[in-house]
């Protein structure tokens, strides 16, 4: 089993695997689970999210949190106070709902993030149902993912 835990903090997702990626979000849903089995459903989304980036730093991950995603239009820059809730070793965005059903605007926003920040893949978790891993997530990958070598 791979275990993707950067040395330096950051890691280019230029020279990995669509196999070392996906055994990242892998780990990653194992620890939303973990969190969902401690707290269950019904709690604010912003309790899952400080939950889960303490115990992906506790198993050695590098978390960003909130942090403001660039805007621009014609080379204006926006401040349209974009943030993603968190960002796992500089590859894979995190979006967090505590909802009572994922929906394709939830979709289209984790997909807007992941092109605006050049990233290979995303994970959408609603806290707020029964099992994660049959309800509660969805993986989203960009052509960056889909240009990864497979090992």
């Amino acid at each position: 089993m791979v275990h993707i835990v950067p040395q330096s903090g950051m890691v280019n997702y230029q020279n990995m695997t669509k196999k070392e990626l996906d055994q990242l979000t892998y780990n990653i849903l194992g620890c939303a689970i973990e969190v969902h089995k401690e707290l269950g459903p019904g709690l604010l989304e912003s309790v899952y999210e400080k939950c889960l980036a303490h115990l992906l730093k506790e198993k050695g991950y590098t978390i960003q949190r909130q942090q403001s995603v660039p805007f621009q239009f014609h080379g204006l820059e926006l401040d349209c106070d974009l943030r993603y809730d968190l960002l796992v070793n500089d590859l894979i965005i995190v979006e967090l709902k505590a909802v009572d059903a994922l929906l394709p605007v939830h979709e289209a926003q984790l997909l807007t993030y992941l092109k605006l920040l050049n990233k290979p893949k995303g994970i959408l978790i609603n806290f707020n149902c029964a099992h994660i891993f049959s309800e509660g997530q969805k993986t989203l990958v960009t052509e960056l993912y889909r240009a990864m070598p497979e090992n």
